[in-house]
């Protein structure tokens, strides 16, 4: 029997679209199911670095400046003291995630991609998808259906090595950005991210293990930051979502490739997801353009190093205490040592170049 088209990707958000589009760009003909419809929001922190940037481009995606507001840099607030670095090139973008999406459905229309909006994804035989009740014969398949995915599930590929889940919630304020970087508050615990999305709101995120702490509570612990926002009026009600770390002994089988949150999760504290979930798409578009989801596997491994490297070494932090005043003041103190570990962040910095940032720190921490 011929097949109904070439990849069915399983999902409808950032990283289905981006799979989508990608795969457009090598030939193929490609369909989208997704239960929900667009656009489709997420609670997140909404702050593109500049490799997820370069990595959308890399898929053709050029997001515009105007879809959201540029920012240059990271700047770290504690009681260990502050310091702030801009990016080693280039400037990231605050973008509100609903905006995204329907950028990205816009291009993935104008790409040829085909959709099934509103229909739910039920079954899978090896060869194809059942989506609200019509069978779809597919080449390959996709799974993009988030941390929860059902293709995951149901071709075998469950089994993890780690996993460990932190709660994030959001919520937006009307009032200008006042600082051209986005900002990450460190607090025993907790941290608040602040990221500048238009030249009139800001996203504000809190992030902790404490599935009951939310952002008014949170704010309290940081009482220069509640001060700013005391008397303005949130654009919005509060959402939340789970940020985990999980890593799956494989994201491919047969015919099937994981992407996104699907393909296991890296924590949110790096703002790194929707990089790798574009550099993924790009990965899985080159391996079946070569008929090969073991190259796409191999890539997948390797793409996710950095990002797991650098929310192990951040969420050393989190607890707060003598340890993040250390460090904290450490970085106050050589800003440099600050330059060099954002650069890696975002690919910019070698790693035997990182390894030196790395003693640096350490002896610093040690005289301190």
């Amino acid at each position: 029997m011929p097949y109904d088209t070439d990849l069915l990707v399983a999902g409808g958000g950032p990283a289905g679209l981006a799979v989508a589009i990608a795969a457009r760009r090598a030939g193929l003909r490609v369909l989208v199911g997704d239960a929900r419809r667009p656009p489709i929001d997420k609670a997140c922190g909404e702050g593109l670095m500049p490799d997820a940037l370069s990595a959308a481009r890399e898929i053709g995606l050029e997001i515009p400046a105007e879809l959201g507001t540029p920012f240059r840099g990271i700047h770290f607030f504690g009681r260990g003291g502050a310091v702030a670095a801009d990016f080693p090139q280039g400037c990231g973008l605050g973008v509100r995630r609903a905006a995204l999406h329907s950028f990205l459905c816009d291009h993935a229309a104008a790409a040829g991609v085909d959709f099934s909006w509103g229909t739910p994804i039920t079954g899978f035989d090896g060869e194809s998808l059942r989506l609200a009740g019509r069978l779809v014969r597919a080449r390959w398949i996709a799974g993009a259906d988030g941390a929860h995915s059902a293709v995951r599930r149901w071709a075998g590929l469950e089994e993890s090595r780690s996993e460990r889940r932190r709660f994030g919630f959001r919520r937006h304020y009307a009032i200008a950005p006042w600082n051209s970087r986005m900002e990450l508050h460190w607090g025993d615990g907790c941290q608040l991210y602040v990221t500048p999305v238009s030249r009139e709101e800001v996203c504000v995120v809190v992030m902790s293990r404490d599935s009951h702490l939310r952002l008014n509570d949170a704010l309290a612990r940081f009482p220069d930051l509640a001060k700013r926002l005391g008397t303005v009026a949130p654009t919005n009600d509060e959402r939340g979502a789970i940020s985990s770390t999980c890593r799956l002994h494989s994201v491919v089988r047969g015919n099937v490739a994981l992407v996104g949150d699907a393909s296991g999760r890296v924590d949110a504290i790096t703002g790194d997801g929707l990089c790798l979930a574009f550099r993924q798409a790009a990965a899985l578009a080159r391996a079946l353009a070569s008929e090969d989801l073991n190259l796409y596997a191999a890539e997948h491994r390797r793409l996710a190093r950095r990002p797991i490297f650098m929310a192990e070494s951040m969420l050393l932090l989190e607890n707060g205490g003598a340890f993040q005043d250390g460090v904290l003041r450490a970085l106050a103190s050589r800003p440099r040592l600050f330059k060099n570990l954002l650069a890696m962040h975002v690919g910019k910095l070698a790693w035997p170049d990182f390894v030196r940032t790395g003693l640096a720190l350490g002896w610093r921490l040690a005289w301190s």
